[in-house]
């Protein structure tokens, strides 16, 4: 690991010149500029002051990230079948999605089916009936949707989704933080 250009770059990504860095850290800009150039290396102390300066926790700077994956095949997304409830599935389409600040769903709902009731939470939801006719149930109040119409939710009462109609209703289904 190249611990200077790694700096370099935080460094630059938080928009602070050497010299902001250096009064940060109450380090001078020459040490800055050494250590970026891998010409001094700071002690513990000093390394972990100049991350706290740049808001990384020395874990963080030193973990090891592979290449995040970014696209994803059927065969990587996780289908759970619910014959009872939804009388359809629901799809996890990012793997591990609850790792990141939304997790994407897709919700299959079968004639008469409806997804589990979901409590008020802090973060928002997000949905787009891709097929099929659902009612938004937030409370008592019922909203129907119809193919091409989406929803935004700052849920701060139960919510769940009921088809409406006959066939299969499809709906995408964005949570964050994640929630299913």
């Amino acid at each position: 690991m190249d611990i200077g250009e790694k700096l370099r770059q935080l460094r630059q990504v938080r928009g602070l010149t050497q010299e902001e860095m250096a009064d940060r850290c109450e380090l001078s800009k020459g040490f800055i500029s050494q250590v970026e150039r891998n010409l001094a290396s700071p002690s513990i102390a000093t390394l972990t002051d100049m991350l706290e300066c740049l808001g990384v926790t020395l874990a963080d700077f030193f973990a090891e990230k592979g290449s995040e994956k970014t696209v994803f095949a059927p065969q990587d997304m996780f289908v759970k079948e619910d014959t009872e409830t939804l009388r359809g599935s629901i799809t996890w389409l990012v793997p591990d999605a609850q790792k990141n600040d939304m997790e994407p769903i897709l919700v299959e709902l079968g004639e008469g089916g409806e997804s589990y009731d979901m409590p008020p939470g802090e973060g928002e939801e997000f949905g787009y009936v891709l097929s099929g006719s659902i009612w938004l149930v937030l409370g008592e109040q019922k909203t129907r949707l119809k193919t091409g119409c989406s929803f935004c939710l700052h849920p701060r009462q139960s919510h769940r989704l009921v088809n409406a109609g006959k066939s299969k209703a499809r709906v995408l289904w964005v949570s964050t933080p994640p929630s299913f």
